[in-house]
């Protein structure tokens, strides 16, 4: 029950970290937090969702394409941390403001807290959700890491992103994904490709 716990504290701390990088600092600049994040701000833009119910989405979506390889546990446990990610977004879009905020301290701050909620999800052997769920079932069924599948995958939302909205939008995704990828590889102490090996193997 401890143990059970801790690892509750830890998934809805991290999921909480992820919601402030994108609801206070990347989402009111329309930057990308990945693959989910780019798609959300594309429901927000076509259809008026607000971030975190889009995000929410999104994410849910895709977890029910990975249910059958990975497992109900796994699944659950994504559950929890993207709601919290959902619920924070919503409450700091709503709830806090920051004054005079800038472009390029914005970037760095959210993708901070971005890096580090989705370090401390991955310590837990928990997805982030998102398009990271496709990519780890591209990469089961081919037998390779998830990196190059889910990099592939969050470039061509970028991509689309950035020609409905605005161009500058893909160079800022790509900043934050860079700074994000090292706050989670200092979480996890572990490589980029080892970070998303975590607990993430089909179920048998």
């Amino acid at each position: 029950m401890k143990q059970f716990m801790i690892k509750n504290a830890l998934v809805l701390t991290g999921g909480a970290m992820q919601g402030l990088g994108m609801g206070l600092f990347l989402f009111p600049n329309s930057i990308p937090s990945g693959g989910a994040g780019g798609i959300a701000i594309l429901l927000n833009y076509w259809f008026g969702i607000s971030d975190g119910l889009a995000l929410w989405i999104v994410n849910f979506s895709m977890l029910l394409l990975g249910v059958n390889y990975f497992g109900k546990r796994f699944v659950l446990w994504t559950i929890v941390g993207i709601t919290m990610t959902s619920v924070s977004i919503e409450f700091f879009e709503q709830s806090v403001s920051v004054p005079d905020q800038n472009l390029m301290v914005d970037l760095i701050l959210g993708s901070v807290f971005l890096g580090t909620g989705i370090g401390m999800l991955m310590r837990q052997e928990v997805s982030n959700g998102g398009v990271g769920v496709v990519a780890l079932i591209i990469a089961s069924g081919r037998e390779i890491l998830p990196g190059k599948p889910l990099f592939y995958i969050n470039c061509l939302v970028f991509l689309i992103t950035a020609m409905i909205i605005d161009w500058k939008i893909i160079l800022l995704a790509f900043a934050s994904q860079w700074i994000s990828t090292k706050l989670v590889d200092y979480v996890c102490n572990l490589t980029f490709h080892q970070a998303y090996t975590l607990g993430w193997r089909k179920k048998p």
